[in-house]
C-alpha cells in the first residue's frame, strides 16, 4: 500500500496545507449559475465516493476531498483510458485535501481509492459548454513549452539509464545494477507530474509492493529492487527488466508528444513535494534500497523545474510570490545537501530523527507558498 510506514507531524501539516490552498474561493458544492465551477465536495470513504456535483461547465474546478474512512485515500479524475486530469493522493483519514482541475467539455470520472489500490470507486463526471483554456494566455503557453523542453531532456537520460539498469539485471550484474537504480530514477522523479497523467502506465513502472489489487502482476522498478536487496536473486527478472524498459519507452513517447496544461503543471510542482511529505521521509518509497533521498533530490528539482516555467506568469501577478519560492527553494536544497555522499546521498537508515525532522520542515515551509502557485495561474 502507498501508506506511509511513519506519517511524522511535518508531513501531516504538509498534507494539511492543501486544504488552504483553495483557488475558487467559495464554499459552493455545485457549479455556480454564472456558469463558473463551484467547490466541489467529494465525500471518501472505505465503501463509498460520493461526489456532490457530476455535471459540470467547463474550465477550472476545485474538488475538496474528505477522508471519512479508515483508510489513506486518493482522488482522481480521469479522462479516456485512464489519462489522469487531476490528482491528489496521501488523504488521511480525518483529512480535507483540495485539487484544482481544468476540464474541457467531455466524458470524465472521479475515483476515490481507499487503500490506494486498484481501480477505484467511480462516478461518472459530465462537463458541457466552453470555456477559454488557460493555455490561450501566451504567457502560460510558453510556460508549458519551456517545461516540455525539460521532459524532453529528462526523459532521453531516464531512456539512456533504465537501459542500463535493464542490461545490468538481465547480465546478472547485481552491484552495478544496485548503483544504477538510484540513478535511473532520478529522471523518472523529476517528470512525474507528466508521467503519472498515463494510470495505465505509471503502476506498471512505480507501483510498490501492495499497491495492486489482487490478481494484477507486481512489475517495475520496486520489483526489481526488492530482489536486489532482499531476495539477493534477479536470476529470473529477465522479463520483468525487458517489460520496464518497455514501458518506460512509451510513456516517454506519450509524455514528449503531451503538452501538459498550465494548471497540472502548477499542481504537479505542489505534488512532487507531496511525493517527498509522505514516502521520501518516511523511507516508505525505496523500502528495500533505502535510496530515498535521490527520489527526494529529484522530486524538489522537478518541482523547482516546473515553478521556473511558470515564473514570468507568476513574476507578473504575484511578485512577491516568486521571491518567496525562491528563499525556500534554497533552504530546502542547503537542508537536503547536508546529507550528500559523495555523488549521491547518504541511506535513508543513516538519517536520525533529527535529521528527518529538519528536512520534513524544509519542505514543510517550501510546500505553504507552493500550495498557492495554482490558484494564481487559474486567474
Amino acid at each position: 500500500m502507498r501508506t506511509p510506514l511513519v506519517l511524522t507531524a511535518g508531513a501531516l501539516a504538509l498534507a494539511g496545507l492543501t486544504a488552504c490552498s483553495s483557488a475558487s474561493g467559495g464554499g459552493d458544492t455545485s457549479a455556480q449559475a454564472s456558469g463558473k465551477p463551484g467547490k466541489i465536495t467529494v465525500q471518501a470513504s472505505d465503501t463509498e465516493c460520493k461526489v456532490s456535483a457530476t455535471d459540470l461547465p467547463a474550465g477550472t474546478s476545485t474538488f475538496a476531498v474528505t477522508n471519512g474512512g479508515t483508510k489513506v485515500t486518493e482522488f482522481y479524475v480521469y479522462a479516456a483510458g485512464d489519462r489522469v486530469m487531476g490528482e491528489v493522493e496521501n488523504v488521511v483519514p480525518g483529512l480535507t485535501r483540495e485539487v484544482m482541475v481544468e476540464l474541457p467539455a467531455g466524458a470524465y470520472e472521479a475515483a476515490c481509492k481507499p487503500g490506494m489500490i486498484g481501480k477505484g470507486i467511480r462516478n461518472p463526471l459530465k462537463v458541457t459548454g466552453t470555456a477559454a483554456a488557460l493555455s490561450d494566455d501566451a504567457k502560460l503557453s510558453k510556460a508549458t513549452g519551456d517545461y516540455q523542453r525539460y521532459v524532453k531532456s529528462q526523459s532521453d537520460t531516464l531512456l539512456a539509464k533504465t537501459q542500463e539498469f535493464v542490461d545490468a539485471v538481465k547480465a546478472g550484474d547485481a552491484g552495478k545494477a544496485k548503483e544504477l537504480y538510484p540513478v535511473a530514477r532520478t529522471y523518472w522523479e523529476r517528470i512525474e507530474p507528466v508521467a503519472e497523467s498515463f494510470g495505465d502506465l505509471d503502476p506498471a513502472i512505480d507501483a510498490r509492493e501492495g499497491d495492486l489489487a489482487k490478481g494484477e502482476e507486481w512489475t517495475g522498478f520496486h520489483k526489481i529492487e526488492k530482489d536486489l536487496w532482499v531476495t539477493k536473486d534477479i536470476s529470473k527478472d529477465g522479463p520483468i527488466a525487458d517489460k520496464l524498459m518497455a514501458d518506460v519507452k512509451k510513456i516517454v513517447e506519450r509524455a514528449n508528444s503531451e503538452k501538459i496544461a498550465p494548471l497540472k503543471l502548477a499542481t504537479g510542482a505542489k505534488g512532487l513535494l507531496d511525493e517527498v511529505a509522505t514516502g521520501k521521509i518516511t523511507g516508505e518509497e525505496d523500502r528495500y534500497s533505502h535510496t530515498d533521498l535521490w527520489d527526494f533530490a529529484a522530486n524538489l528539482e522537478g518541482s523547482k523545474a516546473a515553478v521556473a516555467a511558470l515564473r514570468p506568469v507568476l513574476d507578473e501577478r504575484d511578485p512577491a510570490l516568486g521571491k518567496t519560492l525562491d528563499e525556500k527553494f534554497a533552504a530546502a536544497e542547503e537542508t537536503l545537501g547536508k546529507h550528500r555522499a559523495g555523488d549521491g546521498w547518504k541511506l535513508h537508515t543513516e538519517l536520525s530523527k533529527a535529521d528527518l525532522k529538519e528536512l520534513s520542515d524544509a519542505i514543510n515551509a517550501l510546500a505553504e507558498p507552493i500550495s498557492k502557485v495554482a490558484a494564481v495561474v487559474a486567474r
